[in-house]
C-alpha cells in the first residue's frame, strides 16, 4: 500500500525498536521520514539503511524542537505526520514506589510527557497552515493498569494519554482536521523490555526465562508483540483510513489488559 505517498513524517526515538519499525513502515507506504534520536551512530546507520533522514534531538529540549520545526519548514514546507515515540524508562529498570528518586521521576516526565507536549506544539504549528495532519503518541498499557515496578514510567504514560485527548479536542475546536491519537503497546520484544526483564530477574533471584514467562503467561494471544505490530497501528492512524478517528487509543497488547 502507498497510503502515505509524499507525506512528511517525523518519528522521535527512531534509531531502534518501535520507533525504527514505525519509520520503516511509514517509508514503505510512501512517506518522507525524518527520525530523531540521541543515539547518533545508530540513528545515522538506520537512516542510511532504510532511506530515512536523521536529526539528533533531545525531545525534552524546547529549543531543539524549535530548531527541528524550522528545519522541516525550510526543507519540506509542511509536516503531515508526527509520531511521538521517544521514551525514557528511568535510571533503573526496576523502579518501585519506595525506590524511585524524585530527580529520576522528573527526568522520566521531561522526556515522556514534556517531550510529547513539545512535539504536539511543534506539529500543530506546522500543520495549521494546511489544516490537516496526524499526531500519534506512543503511550503504553502502563497508562491503563498499575505499574508497581515502573511507577514513574507508568504515570508518565498515563499523562501522555490525557494530553493526547486534550490536543485532539483543542485542534477540533480550532477548526483543524489535525487528529491526535495514542497507541498503547503491551509487552513488545524490544531492547528496553529485555533490560527490564534482566533487572527483574536479578532483583527477584530468578532466571531471565522465568522472569520473561511472567509476561507471556499474561497475554491471551500467547506471545509477545513485535515492534512491527505497533508500526501497523501507527500507519493506520497516520493514513486517511483513520480520517475520522481522533482522541482515541489503540491498545496493541494481545488482550493482556482485558484478561
Amino acid at each position: 500500500m502507498r497510503r502515505l505517498e509524499e507525506r512528511v513524517a517525523v518519528v522521535t526515538g527512531g534509531a531502534a525498536g518501535i520507533g525504527l519499525a514505525c519509520a520503516r513502515r511509514l517509508r514503505s507506504e510512501g512517506a518522507i521520514v525524518i527520525i530523531t534520536d540521541l543515539a547518533v551512530e545508530r540513528g545515522e546507520a538506520a537512516a542510511a539503511e532504510h532511506g530515512l533522514a536523521f536529526v539528533r534531538q533531545d525531545v525534552g529540549s524546547e529549543s531543539q524542537w524549535k530548531n527541528l520545526g524550522a528545519r522541516i519548514a525550510h526543507d519540506h514546507g509542511r509536516l503531515d505526520i508526527l509520531v511521538n515515540n521517544a521514551a525514557y524508562v528511568g535510571q533503573s529498570e526496576f523502579s518501585a514506589p519506595d525506590s524511585t528518586g524524585i530527580d529520576d521521576m522528573r527526568k522520566v516526565f521531561e522526556v515522556n510527557l514534556e517531550g510529547v507536549l513539545l512535539g504536539c506544539r511543534t506539529a500543530i504549528e506546522l500543520m495549521r497552515a494546511r489544516g490537516t495532519g496526524s499526531i500519534v503518541n506512543i503511550s503504553s498499557i502502563g497508562a491503563l493498569v498499575p505499574t508497581p515496578t515502573l511507577v514513574a514510567y507508568g504515570a508518565s504514560k498515563a499523562a501522555v494519554m490525557h494530553v493526547t485527548k486534550s490536543v485532539a479536542l483543542y485542534c477540533a475546536q480550532q477548526g483543524l482536521k489535525v487528529r491526535c491519537n495514542s497507541v498503547h503497546p503491551g509487552t513488545v520484544r524490544t531492547e528496553m523490555w529485555e533490560n527490564h526483564v534482566r533487572e527483574v530477574a536479578r532483583t527477584t533471584g530468578v532466571s531471565f526465562d522465568e522472569a520473561a514467562s511472567y509476561w507471556t503467561s499474561r497475554i491471551p494471544l500467547g506471545s509477545l508483540q513485535e515492534p512491527e505490530d505497533m508500526a501497523a497501528a501507527v500507519a493506520f492512524l497516520a493514513s486517511d483510513d483513520a480520517r475520522f478517528i481522533t482522541a482515541s487509543k489503540i491498545v496493541v497488547d494481545g488482550g493482556a489488559t482485558s484478561a
